[in-house]
C-alpha cells in the first residue's frame, strides 16, 4: 500500500469515528442547544430567500453534509468504479447507526435521518466519481497495461 493510500485509509477512518462520535455520542442539541438553533433558524428565516427555513431542514442538510465526505472517500478508497459500493457503505453505516441509536437513552432513531445520509454518501460517492483522475488504478496496473504481451 503506497504511502497516499495509507494516509486516505487513515483519515477515512478519523472521520468515521467522528462520525460515530456525532451520531452515538452524548446528544448534541440539549434543550439549550436547540433553543439556540431555534433562535438562529428563526433569525435567518427573516431573510426572503431562506423565509421557508426550519430547524427539521437544518438538520436534514446537517445530516447530508456529513455523509457526503463518507461517500466520496470511499470512492478515493474503492475507485470510481465501485462508486456504488461507496453508496451502499453509507447506507450500511446509517443503518447501523440508526440502529445502535435504539439502545441509547439520549439518542433516538429518526427514518428521516436513513434518507438524509443515504442522499448524502450518494451525492459524495458522485462527487468523486465525477472528479478527475487517475482512472487506470495503481501504478503496477498501469505499467502493466503498457508492457507488451510476452
Amino acid at each position: 500500500m503506497t504511502r497516499g493510500r495509507l494516509l486516505l485509509a487513515a483519515v477515512t477512518t478519523a472521520y468515521l469515528a467522528l462520525v460515530g462520535w456525532i451520531t452515538l455520542g452524548p446528544q448534541p442539541l440539549d434543550g439549550d442547544g436547540q433553543a439556540l438553533l431555534a433562535r438562529i433558524v428563526e433569525a435567518l428565516a427573516g431573510f426572503p430567500l431562506l423565509a421557508r427555513l426550519d430547524v427539521p431542514t437544518v438538520e436534514f442538510a446537517a445530516n447530508v453534509a456529513m455523509f457526503a465526505p463518507v461517500g466520496l472517500l470511499f470512492v478515493l478508497l474503492l475507485g470510481r468504479r465501485r462508486w456504488w459500493l461507496a453508496v451502499l457503505v453509507g447506507l450500511v453505516l446509517t443503518c447501523a447507526i440508526e440502529f445502535a441509536q435504539q439502545f441509547l437513552p439520549a439518542r433516538v432513531p429518526d427514518p428521516r435521518d436513513l434518507l438524509a445520509n443515504g442522499l448524502g454518501a450518494a451525492l459524495g460517492a458522485g462527487a468523486g466519481a465525477l472528479v478527475p483522475g487517475r482512472a487506470g488504478g495503481s501504478a503496477r496496473v498501469r505499467a502493466r497495461r503498457r508492457s507488451p504481451p510476452r
